[in-house]
């Protein structure tokens, strides 16, 4: 089985945790097939908030209805991928830039949901470099505080979120302690948000492999 089939897999296994009203829709490729997948019961749901432009394209692309996260208040459920995950549930994500509306719905939520393949749980944080969002103006005094931190960024270039900030991506970093890192780099003056979902982390994880999806929780690691 692919890497592909792998990610789909965990994310119709996903579909279990729908049940009805408005949920939250994060962003990536594994993503990409729990939307496609979301479609075929629609109609048991009043619509998504989303946390990036390319999946409320998708989203709408299926006649699923996108709502602002204003208008919802609080949501019941959160389905989104991870580039990493620990044990404990604690992720690194921002691959694909949309680290910060994702960490907003994701507070926003109640249970949040997490699909991957199994190469995406990790004994330590880290070795995918870590994305954090920042200001343009604090690019490069962002970039220095970072490597007083131990790591080595590097700016995105020719990328720009959706919230029109800019992303460096923080190589070499072994995080030991992902609720430390993650309060001490959000108090970086310019940094709009980091990458690391430790603080709050996912409530499920599933990962998709060749023996099929497999579910974890904070308390297996217990």
């Amino acid at each position: 089985m692919d890497q592909d089939a792998m990610k789909r897999q965990a994310a119709e296994a996903a579909l279990a945790y729908v049940e009805g009203g408005v949920i939250g829709v994060g962003t990536g490729s594994t993503v990409n097939h729990f939307i496609d997948a979301l479609a075929g019961i629609k109609g048991q749901i009043e619509g998504a908030v989303s946390s990036s432009e390319a999946s409320t394209e998708r989203l709408k692309a299926h006649g699923i209805p996108v709502f602002d996260l204003n208008a919802t208040g609080e949501l019941t459920l959160y389905v989104d991928g991870a580039d990493e995950s620990n044990a404990r549930l604690q992720l690194i994500k921002g691959g694909g830039g949309a680290l910060t509306r994702e960490k907003i719905v994701a507070a926003a939520s109640k249970r949040f949901v997490c699909i991957a393949d199994e190469s995406k749980l990790v004994d330590v944080l880290g070795a995918f470099p870590l994305p954090v969002e920042v200001i343009p103006m604090a690019r490069s005094h962002v970039a220095r505080a970072l490597v007083e931190l131990g790591g080595t960024p590097v700016w995105r270039d020719g990328f720009v979120t959706d919230n029109g900030n800019l992303i460096l991506d923080v190589h070499h970093l072994e995080i030991q302690d992902p609720v430390a890192l993650e309060q001490q780099i959000n108090a970086i003056a310019g940094v709009v948000t980091v990458g690391i979902f430790a603080q709050r982390p996912a409530d499920v994880l599933i990962l998709g492999s060749a023996q099929g999806a497999r579910t974890l929780t904070v308390a297996d690691a217990d």
